[in-house]
């Protein structure tokens, strides 16, 4: 079997504090913090992996890569947020070079790694589908031949001749996988952007994918959702750090990814108040399920253990989760207070229900101490980046995987109820 993609020795470093700039607009956002005097929060990345920091302040994002992936074939590349997952594509698609190493890409590279990749908003779409063939190296007769059908599967005929800056998120995608997906590249690179289209569009992307893949193409997919790899892939890598962990079945994959998740949930995390935990130490906080991937509306249950020093008395738990890229969503406060004696050891069981959370990455801080959110609360100790958890879009009984717009905010909110409507005959 011929090889489609050949990865040797493939490292890529980045100086610390532009690891993950992202786009210009996040730069500037940087910069503009600190002219204002506002310092900007330290990559979570050189906390949790020093490792992976050199002395002289690179961070390496990838590091000793050896991949190779036979023509035809669907692989999934699966890893928690900051493995090295959108680098090892961005490399592959040219967008960055490697610091080190060697890249066989044997045939035409499309790639759709973040929504309006490649698209010039000043020219309509369908200036767009022919910039982006020419650049795939098709011609014009050829992109011409495609071209209705590229529309047709986009689902944007009556907005083709307008510029795609006017175009919402989910229209730039549904265009942007037409793209890439019909105009004959031996090598399709998909990243998650395809949870931005609907369900719709989302099933006509999975069958385009195998489609592809079985017509003797090859096909790289980039999820967290392990439905979907499952559905699309048969074998993947598991990504760690910006090294591979493991490759093979993706069933067995899937199995390594858990088990890295679980061991980073069940992590003591970092402690805030070391040296000021005399009277009350957290010594353990696991999830209760024996996983890190819980389903939309699916209660979280915590076991705290903690350890009474030298205090005797009532206190209670608060809790602090906080989505995968920072932003906090919400703390509570255990309703019922736990009576401590010194000396010895407690196991306290947390359940939270009805959290409404959206589809996506999620850690906590966990705190213990006296009092409560309206007096006021004095910790005894207190443990942040804690219990990493992945909440997943559910499957339906289409067995499509249910969409959520990451603009649509971490909380998924009740339906509203239309109490009342009634016409206007005018209105000023």
């Amino acid at each position: 079997m011929s090889t489609a993609i050949k990865i040797e020795n493939l490292s890529k470093r980045y100086k610390l504090g532009l690891t993950h700039a992202g786009s210009v607009r996040e730069l500037v956002n940087r910069t503009a913090s600190r002219l204002m005097g506002r310092s900007s929060k330290p990559s979570a990345l050189s906390a949790e992996d020093p490792s992976r920091v050199d002395s002289d302040g690179m961070f390496w994002a990838l590091r000793d890569i050896d991949l190779e992936i036979p023509t035809g074939e669907a692989i999934g590349i699966i890893g928690r947020n900051g493995a090295g997952k959108s680098t090892l594509l961005k490399v592959l698609s040219r967008i960055t070079q490697p610091t080190a190493g060697r890249i066989e890409l044997r045939g035409r590279v499309a790639s759709l790694l973040e929504v309006g990749t490649g698209f010039h908003p000043e020219l309509t779409g369908r200036e767009n589908v022919y910039l982006n063939g020419t650049i795939l190296g098709m011609t014009r007769t050829g992109i011409r031949k495609r071209f209705n059908e590229i529309v047709q599967f986009a689902g944007i005929e009556k907005f083709i001749d307008t510029p795609v800056k006017r175009y919402s998120s989910g229209m730039t995608v549904r265009l942007g996988f037409a793209v890439a997906a019909h105009l004959e590249p031996e090598i399709l690179i998909v990243d998650e952007v395809l949870a931005v289209g609907d369900i719709e569009f989302q099933q006509r992307c999975l069958g385009k994918m195998d489609e592809v893949a079985s017509s003797g193409r090859t096909v790289l997919f980039v999820s967290h959702n392990m439905a979907t790899v499952r559905q699309l892939t048969e074998r993947s890598v598991v990504l760690k750090q910006g090294s591979i962990a493991f490759l093979g079945p993706t069933e067995e994959a899937i199995d390594v990814y858990t088990a890295n998740n679980r061991d980073v949930a069940n992590d003591s995390g970092r402690r805030q108040m070391d040296g000021m935990g005399e009277r009350v130490r957290l010594e353990s906080i696991r999830f209760q399920k024996n996983d890190t991937f819980f389903e939309v509306d699916e209660p979280l249950i915590i076991d705290v253990v903690s350890r009474s020093l030298e205090y005797s008395g009532d206190a209670r738990i608060s809790l602090t989760m906080y989505r995968g890229d920072g932003a906090p969503v919400g703390s509570c406060f255990s309703r019922e207070s736990v009576s401590l004696q010194a000396n010895n050891t407690t196991k306290i069981n947390l359940q939270l229900n009805d959290l409404r959370l959206a589809p996506g990455s999620y850690y906590f801080a966990i705190s213990i101490g006296t009092g409560n959110h309206q007096t006021g609360f004095v910790d005894f100790d207190c443990v942040t980046d804690v219990l990493h958890f992945e909440v997943v879009r559910p499957v339906l009984d289409s067995g499509v995987v249910a969409i959520w717009h990451n603009s649509w905010g971490a909380i998924h909110l009740p339906t509203p109820i239309v109490t009342s409507r009634k016409s206007l005959e005018s209105y000023q």
